[in-house]
């Protein structure tokens, strides 16, 4: 079990690609639920928030791993409230990390109610908030006098994952079989926005340093599971808005123990060039509509090659890349490290 494993000594970085076919692949619930696209560009943005969901789900429905920020119901059928989800934990921060690998993955700001009987309703409402490190727990939360708080700094940081390309956004309109309160005599109209396609690039961080100073056990079997939770977790979104997603590449540069360094910025590195060059970014509708330029990758790889430890690397169908202006096999221009071919 994980946590009588060692702790990760080592830095990496990941780099993972996978693509959207007719779908949403991330609604903004503040603008009709449509896909987060950057008004300037033209490129879709997902959050890490979604990223992290998508890793969580996977962890829990398949994996069987406890997951803490999730939907739990209670004997009645009852989502808990968040206090009693951290009541599952007797409100212990060893217990927390030792059961839930999305704790020790992302972190979480925490604050859990004390012995102090002196609430009223309203700081009940407040007794606990858990969101990714990376957010701020409500203001009223932290600075109630009736709480403490456990504050861990996640040691697995996503950026925003973005499109490689402008994405074309498309409405459809259809119908309901059942009809609606106020008109019953036919079905009602459904909405929805959805993307065509989107080839999106996912670029994240596992800082060593952040689980070994605050004392998080978090091991190489849970990057492992991480990865695959990526990978599987993406392809195995099979819901009406969520359909249609699939993985085209995983690479995890992983880098000498005690270096304290990282290349940076991998989702800069890679390029999209359309097959049909005289193609606007908005029609792309396929991968085989594109190749990926991976020269500034392969060659910053090679560059820093005595800092790297082992690189492990899941490529997935019909995705094409270009090296120096020509065809290219990913996995011969990396053979020279022996990489690690990722089988989940």
């Amino acid at each position: 079990m994980s946590e009588i494993l060692e702790t990760i000594k080592n830095r990496s970085e990941i780099l993972f690609l996978y693509d959207a076919t007719d779908m949403n692949p991330n609604g903004d619930p503040i603008d009709e639920n449509k896909p987060r696209i950057d008004e300037e560009t033209g490129i879709n943005i997902i959050t890490d928030v979604r990223i992290k969901r998508t890793i969580r789900d996977y962890l829990s429905e398949y994996k069987n791993k406890e997951i803490f920020v999730k939907g739990v119901k209670d004997d009645d059928g009852i989502v808990k409230a968040r206090e009693d989800r951290l009541g599952d934990f007797h409100s212990n921060r060893e217990e927390l990390l030792n059961k839930c690998i999305d704790i020790r993955l992302f972190g979480a700001t925490i604050a859990i109610p004390n012995s102090n009987k002196k609430k009223n309703s309203a700081n009940k409402t407040n007794l606990a908030a858990s969101v990714d490190s990376d957010e701020k727990a409500d203001e009223n939360t932290i600075n109630n006098e009736n709480s403490k708080n456990i504050t861990l700094t996640g040691p697995v940081q996503f950026k925003y994952g973005r499109s490689l390309h402008a994405v074309d956004l498309t409405y459809i309109k259809g119908t309901t079989v059942f009809p609606s309160k106020q008109n019953m005599q036919q079905g009602t109209f459904t909405e929805k926005y959805m993307l065509p396609y989107s080839l999106i690039n996912v670029y994240g961080v596992v800082n060593e340093n952040a689980a070994l100073n605050q004392k998080i056990n978090l091991t190489k079997d849970d990057i492992n599971l991480l990865l695959e939770a990526l990978w599987n977790g993406t392809k195995n979104l099979i819901t009406t808005s969520k359909f249609g997603q699939v993985p085209r590449l995983l690479v995890q540069l992983e880098y000498k123990e005690n270096s304290n360094f990282y290349i940076g910025e991998l989702d800069k590195r890679i390029k999209l060039v359309k097959v049909d060059s005289g193609m606007e970014d908005k029609q792309i509708r396929n991968i085989s509509d594109v190749k990926i330029d991976i020269t500034d990758l392969i060659d910053s790889i090679k560059k820093y090659k005595g800092r790297i430890n082992s690189i492990s690397i899941k490529i997935g169908d019909r995705i094409d890349f270009i090296y120096d202006g020509k065809t290219a096999d990913f996995k011969e221009l990396i053979n020279e490290f022996n990489p690690k071919y990722l089988e989940f």
